[in-house]
């Protein structure tokens, strides 16, 4: 990769990773459910009448707007408002990987083996270390929710990697959209009116910075630029970096949040970043029936190839179009 692209590169990751701090000052201001129903309409609005019409059926952009907007940003929203620091949070959702390949392995067929079960294996052990750390001072349930956020995001990413977007941004634009209304709905019915007139009408400079950060700079820039990177090289290339996530992400909590990160908690870090690594960048079992090359990819991501073949997967389907987030 060219210096230039390698520096553009980290700078997403660091975006994404700082997203996670952002999230937690934006909790601050709303609601939750109302927080990530706003996240989405500024994401999808104005972007939606630049982008073009969908390039994928109508029935991937909804299943994977409901699983992933809804599902996992509820999740990942409610946890974090309920005590689960920002940087964990970056750190625990890596476990999406092994979800992927768990639900690739049901749903897809791919037959999971040698280096990936052992990916997987030190990824869950991390998880592990993560629980018994906050379990010592932090709320479970929240650390559970989180944990939940990161199964939707796996099964959002097979969903994804089975419509196969031939463009990252129009994809992730129109898929904004449709979490909007039920987010909504949910936060009138789960939060209450009262509450979210309350924080609506106490909008600031503070909120408005939270919703420009987390719709436009880490979904739009983000994923306009990451889908550029994997449009120039193989996936296998770029989808390494965005294991620096949680390491940005764990990193700005403790300097903008002053969150301390333990010890265990770094012990955490290198078990999960390891075995997301071993689980998303080896090769997928020989013989399987449909090879899924999952990557390692941040909050509010989607699933990417990340072999160094550009073989299609499927006969009309470049595997430049595949991409595999908060």
């Amino acid at each position: 990769m060219r210096p230039v692209h390698i520096a553009l590169a980290v700078l997403v990751t660091a975006v994404w990773g700082v997203n996670f701090v952002v999230i937690d000052v934006g909790l601050g201001h709303f609601p939750p459910l109302l927080f990530s129903a706003l996240r989405f309409l500024v994401a999808a609005l104005p972007a939606v009448f630049f982008v073009g019409r969908p390039k994928v059926a109508w029935k991937w952009i909804v299943a994977v707007g409901l699983v992933l907007g809804v599902a996992k940003f509820g999740l990942l929203f409610i946890g974090m408002s309920q005590g689960m620091p920002a940087g964990l949070s970056s750190l625990v959702l890596q476990i999406q990987a092994v979800f992927t390949a768990v639900v690739a392995m049901v749903v897809l067929g791919e037959r999971l083996r040698g280096v990936r079960l052992l990916g997987m294996g030190v990824a869950l052990a991390g998880i592990v270390v993560a629980a018994v750390d906050e379990g010592s001072g932090g709320p479970l349930l929240a650390f559970a929710l989180t944990v939940g956020a990161a199964a939707c995001w796996g099964v959002s990413n097979v969903l994804t990697r089975k419509a196969a977007p031939p463009d990252a941004l129009n994809f992730m634009v129109w898929v904004s959209v449709v979490p909007v209304l039920p987010l909504l709905v949910l936060s009138v019915v789960f939060e209450g009116p009262g509450r979210d007139a309350e924080a609506l009408a106490g909008f600031d400079w503070g909120g408005a910075g939270a919703l420009v950060y987390v719709a436009w700079i880490s979904t739009v820039f983000g994923f306009g630029a990451w889908g550029m990177l994997l449009r120039r090289y193989p996936a296998s290339l770029v989808a390494p970096f965005s294991l620096l996530v949680p390491v940005f992400g764990m990193s700005s909590s403790a300097v903008l949040l002053g969150e301390s990160v333990t010890p265990l908690r770094w012990c955490a870090a290198a078990l999960l970043v390891g075995g997301v690594g071993l689980t998303s960048l080896s090769r997928p079992a020989a013989g399987s029936s449909t090879p899924v090359r999952l990557g390692a990819v941040p909050e509010g991501g989607r699933p990417r190839d990340t072999s160094a073949s550009r073989t299609p997967s499927t006969p009309s389907r470049p595997a430049a179009a595949e991409r595999g987030t908060r």
